[in-house]
């Protein structure tokens, strides 16, 4: 027989208390999770096709890197735990779950935390036989990196980034000369011109002593076209193709203003000029909210976009539900490697 909602649970709490369990916990024996989606009931994809998204449910935030043949993806988890789901595919379409980077309650403190703070937005990354990934810690401590020597883990206990304090989304770059960068969202120089003003910065980083180092610079203050008082310019990831660097951003907030935008330049710390086609990605007058997108992993055969996505629902009101979608596009061309997604 099946209950559902509150009633339940109800019963399923008073079960534990009669078996022996205390007035605070509750045990079961056995749980069984299915669901269904309405979207996946039609034709199966052909051999040169998939379907989104390609994580399902509650997987916000992507980051991928590539080591070889392998693809590793981490995701957001805010104040759940265990934290930041590894995963690993050889396709960027089918991925498996290998560990948590976040393991321990010893990494991170959790416990007083509401479920929408906790851990936003990692970057992975790889260099010289080390995994790293960079995060912030909403409520609970700020930016950190966290290591390890295989993708499964163990992972680091956190090393705290204090330069990059007050910012968020810190995103790890490696150049070919062996240099390392930290870009990141943080407040703008000075007093903010207006609500929800949020700036780029980029500052070095050392890998052996796992701490920022010199000056820190603003790349991009306000958007692509400060005129237009945009907001929140976030989730930066920095590109190199050939002789030029492409810094990839967040514009307009994680709702229906959402877009990606992109700018270029011949060095790491700029100047940046924008693409004059941007946005690059939008979804605006749709009720599909997508979230940041990661750069392309290194080396792949062609360049793709992972975008957070959210559901639609039949009413006005976009639907909870923040999944990893995947969208296939052409390499760099003046920036334009995708086309724009305008529709539902």
């Amino acid at each position: 027989m099946r209950r559902t909602g509150s009633a339940a649970l109800a019963a399923l709490a008073l079960a534990a208390v009669a078996g022996g369990a205390t007035a605070q916990e509750a045990v079961f024996d056995h749980f069984v999770y299915r669901g269904t989606d309405a979207a996946h009931q039609g034709a199966e994809p052909t051999a040169d096709q998939y379907r989104n998204p390609i994580l399902q449910g509650f997987y916000p935030d992507p980051s991928i890197t590539r080591v070889g043949d392998d693809y590793y993806l981490v995701t957001s988890t805010f104040a759940y735990f265990p934290g930041i789901p590894v995963f690993h595919s050889r396709d960027l379409v089918s991925w498996t779950q290998i560990g948590n980077a976040i393991d321990r309650p010893d990494q991170l403190d959790f416990g007083t935390l509401g479920l929408s703070r906790g851990v936003f937005a990692p970057t992975i990354e790889h260099r010289d036989g080390t995994f790293y990934i960079l995060n912030t810690c909403v409520d609970c401590g700020d930016n950190f990196l966290i290591t390890a020597s295989g993708p499964a883990g163990p992972w680091s206990d956190p090393v705290w980034l204090p330069d990059l304090k007050g910012g968020i989304d810190p995103g790890l770059f490696f150049d070919t000369d062996g240099s390392a960068w930290i870009v990141n969202n943080g407040p703008p120089e000075g007093t903010p011109r207006y609500e929800s003003h949020r700036a780029i910065w980029i500052q070095r980083f050392d890998p052996v002593g796992k701490k920022t180092v010199g000056p820190r610079k603003v790349l991009v203050d306000g958007g692509v076209d400060p005129s237009t008082n945009p907001i929140w310019i976030e989730g930066p990831h920095l590109i190199r193709k050939g002789d030029w660097y492409y810094l990839v951003c967040a514009e307009g907030g994680t709702a229906e203003g959402h877009s990606q935008v992109v700018l270029r330049s011949r060095k790491p710390d700029g100047p940046y000029e924008p693409w004059s086609g941007n946005p690059i990605l939008t979804q605006r007058a749709t009720c599909r909210a997508i979230g940041p997108i990661p750069s392309p992993p290194p080396a792949t055969p062609t360049w793709c976009n992972c975008p957070t996505a959210r559901g639609r629902r039949p009413s006005w009101r976009c639907g909870p539900m923040r999944a990893t979608s995947t969208t296939p596009g052409a390499r760099p061309s003046c920036c334009r490697w995708t086309g724009r997604a305008t529709g539902p």
